[in-house]
């Protein structure tokens, strides 16, 4: 087991450096494909300083080569200190210009980026920067960094096709690259999709039935707002927002004992499903606990910065530790909520982006005030902590499923309070016991925009009218693409986690401005932005595609379709429970243990039975059955088929799965005993239709899992399996009682085992089907 998953991670990450390759590339092709006779700083001219320039020439003085600074404007008209009567740049004029000498030089010992960096550039490349030049060398703001605003409606470019404003800007693209929109996807198709995409679960029979009859107008967007008001829509998002708050149900490192942090997943779910305006949705988690007359409600949400590691371990240095969980908090508000790494200023200034390290420490000391111990004892509640009473499960509290905490019970969980103020020092290296004689007060990157501690407030509450400042670029711009990449499986920005100056350029930015601003506009509205996006008739198009836009646009970033790609693990484990009719539709409560294969706790922990965690303890009856949001987490052993599926890890901050393809998927999907049991409890279900026939049966199986009906050649190849089945074990009684012992849902002994097994064996494949386990 222990082979299996060091291979598993090395597959892992192979396809995330791949991954990075990838979206590098597309950002060069996107910055050169432009045919645009003006240069543009932003989209031509800065991806190529960035990528093979900054390292020694960018923000990081303590890397800066020669005194020369390519990543401001004034830095790159300043005279060189070699010599002052020589310029890096010169407006107009590249024949005077070092950087256009160095850069075509022939001699390998003048040239520049130097032979030693292996970075080069294109003769392409080389001659934008030289037209840049001519043109007059206009720098730019990072784009990032400029207010978004909304650019007037492009005019349609397609006369049959567009639904909103959205379909207005992909139009202008489409045209622009030459191609054209897919015809809409058939009804079958979009209800899978959209199901999917709004509440992770497939459309029942019943649903798919009554769209397919309403031929009215109005059919789908009728079915958009049940999914939207659907109690399933709020898990299927806070399954998502658990990545970005690296939920847990354990504590992380060496002993990795249990904590409870589901009722602070609860307030979730029931944040989402209110429809909470994103402003007060962060403003709650990151500084509820600071709202005047904060209830606890605001409070149990502030619980979003406690989900880092905590340590247990004995002979460690708190101090270290606490400095650990502050960083961590900080590393979180910026991926999370700008799209920076802030971390990589922790111990330097940004080799790439203008952070400061002493950006980075003033960010931390937003979070630097938080009365808590660096490390804790066994089964210690970390504190600060909020207790929840029965009182609160019936009144401000009573989205918290509390049917587990006994009538004398209660429950604790930890949340954020400030204690006095403590000061913060820039530390050397990042390290805890080097401060600096810098101290920082709370603050933010002035590069982003500056901060005023005198209107805002110099705490955490105060950050959070700074994140959502109207002129505030970063903010909206980040939700929407992160929307926008789980609609359509890519970003507009498709580093949704780097808005900077290695991240990938957006491939419609007038597109993102457009919809920052009107999310923003219209009250920070999540659901209004999700239904604005699948009504689009660039959500609704087919998914099909051709050899030559396959080659064109291989990643479909210019959306001539829709995206095919593979749900995540959750979403192929929820819909072979909802299919097979085993899902538990309770919401909320206590995390719960399914399947998972023997011994992993045992070989994998390094925890004494004694402490209650070493042994992985399996759940029976209705928990069995839960949605997968609500399987345990234990953050140095968290549920393998999960990870299979490219689950986030949870032990920092994600905002993008990578996707990859390995045997152990399909591996798990013949072998994993939820999905044969699941198989089996379908396949019984459909042998007690008597009025069906054998073809009806494998059709409606088909229907439940594909949501949409077979053709007839697939009716054939199933039927065929049948048959083949049940003649194998016919012939083998007992192979076919073996193979039905699965699962612990009860069997119904009146059926035939042979027949049982034959059916089950067939929804099996059905299971295992590419189209059942895709978005399409």
């Amino acid at each position: 087991m222990k082979g299996i998953i060091l291979s598993a991670f090395i597959i892992f990450l192979a396809v995330v450096i791949w991954q990075a390759c990838s979206d590098k590339s597309t950002q060069t092709d996107t910055v050169l494909a432009s045919k645009s006779n003006k240069i543009d700083f932003n989209y031509q001219v800065k991806p190529i300083l960035s990528d093979k320039c900054f390292a020694c020439h960018g923000p990081d003085e303590k890397k800066r080569d020669s005194g020369l600074r390519l990543d401001t404007e004034e830095g790159a008209f300043m005279a060189l200190k070699s010599d002052p009567h020589t310029f890096a740049i010169v407006r107009g004029n590249p024949e005077q210009s070092m950087l256009v000498k160095r850069i075509f030089s022939e001699d390998p010992t003048f040239r520049m980026p130097p032979a030693e960096s292996n970075l080069v550039l294109t003769e392409e490349e080389k001659n934008i920067l030289k037209r840049w030049i001519e043109q007059g060398a206009e720098y730019k703001k990072h784009w990032a960094f400029i207010p978004p605003q909304k650019a007037k409606l492009p005019e349609k470019q397609f006369d049959e096709w567009g639904n909103n404003e959205i379909d207005r800007f992909i139009g202008v693209k489409l045209k622009e690259h030459g191609f054209s929109p897919s015809k809409p996807a058939d009804k079958e198709r979009l209800i899978r999709r959209v199901s999917f995409d709004l509440t992770g679960l497939p459309p029942s029979l019943e649903q798919m039935d009554a769209f397919l009859k309403d031929e009215s107008p109005q059919a789908y967007e009728k079915m958009v707002d049940q999914l939207l008001a659907s109690t399933a829509y709020g898990e299927r998002w806070a399954n998502y927002w658990l990545d970005v708050a690296r939920y847990g149900d354990s504590h992380g490192y060496q002993d990795d004992l249990p904590r409870i942090m589901w009722p602070w997943r609860d307030w979730v779910i029931h944040a989402f499903n209110k429809n909470l305006p994103y402003d007060q949705f962060v403003t709650w988690q990151l500084a509820g606990d600071l709202l005047p007359d904060a209830t606890k409600e605001q409070i149990l949400a502030s619980g979003f910065n406690r989900n880092h590691k905590i340590t247990q371990e004995g002979g460690v240095i708190p101090e270290e530790y606490r400095t650990e969980y502050v960083a961590d908090r900080t590393n979180t508000f910026g991926k999370a909520f700008l799209g920076m790494s802030v971390e990589c200023s922790r111990c330097h200034d940004h080799k790439y982006d203008p952070i400061l390290q002493k950006d980075f420490f003033s960010i931390y000391a937003f979070f630097n005030k938080v009365k808590e111990k660096g490390l804790i004892g066994y089964y210690e509640l970390p504190k600060p902590s909020i207790t929840i009473t029965q009182s609160d499960l019936k009144d401000v509290l009573k989205f918290v499923n509390g049917s587990t905490i006994g009538s004398k019970d209660t429950v604790s969980v930890m949340v954020m309070s400030d204690d006095e103020p403590r000061k913060t020092f820039v530390l050397n290296r990042g390290e805890y016991d080097k401060p600096t004689e810098v101290e920082v007060k709370p603050s933010t990157p002035a590069a982003i925009m500056p901060f005023d501690s005198t209107v805002y407030g110099a705490n955490r509450l105060g950050l959070t009218k700074w994140l959502f400042d109207a002129r505030n670029p970063l903010t909206s711009r980040v939700m929407v693409n992160r929307l926008w990449q789980e609609m359509f499986g890519r970003g507009i920005v498709a580093t949704s986690e780097d808005f900077g100056n290695q991240g990938t350029l957006p491939s419609h930015p007038e597109l993102l401005d457009y919809l920052a601003v009107d999310f923003r506009e219209h009250g920070w509205d999540i659901k209004y932005l999700l239904k604005k996006m699948v009504m689009s008739a660039t959500y609704q198009q087919s998914s099909a595609t051709s050899k030559e836009l396959r080659e064109k646009d291989p990643d479909n970033v210019w959306l001539a379709r829709s995206a095919r790609y593979r749900l995540n693990g959750e979403m192929i484990r929820d819909n072979v429970l909802f299919t097979s009719g085993l899902l538990n539709p309770e919401i909320g409560g206590p995390s719960v243990k399914p399947y998972q294969p023997e011994g992993i706790w045992e070989a994998i922990a390094a925890g004494r039975k004694d402490r209650g965690e070493m042994g992985y303890i399996q759940d029976n009856g209705p928990k069995l059955y839960r949605r997968s949001l609500y399987t345990y987490w234990r953050k140095t052993i968290p549920p393998p088929s999960m990870l299979i599926f490219d689950a986030a890890m949870k032990e920092i901050c994600e905002v993008r799965r990578v996707r990859t393809s390995t045997p152990l998927q399909a591996l798990n999907l013949l072998n994993d005993p939820q999905i044969l049991e699941a198989s089996r409890v379908l396949g019984s279900q459909l042998l007690e239709k008597h009025t069906l026939s054998t073809e009806q049966k494998i059709e409606q199986a088909f229907r439940k899992i594909v949501s949409r009906r077979p053709t007839e050649k697939e009716v054939e190849i199933l039927m065929d399996g049948y048959t083949s089945e049940l003649s194998r074990f016919k012939a083998q009684p007992l192979l076919a009682k073996k193979f039905l012992n699965v699962g612990a849902y009860p069997q119904n002994e009146k059926l035939d085992p042979v027949a049982c097994a034959a059916m089950m064996h067939v929804v099996s494949m059905i299971y295992n089907l590419d189209e059942a386990i895709s978005k399409s």
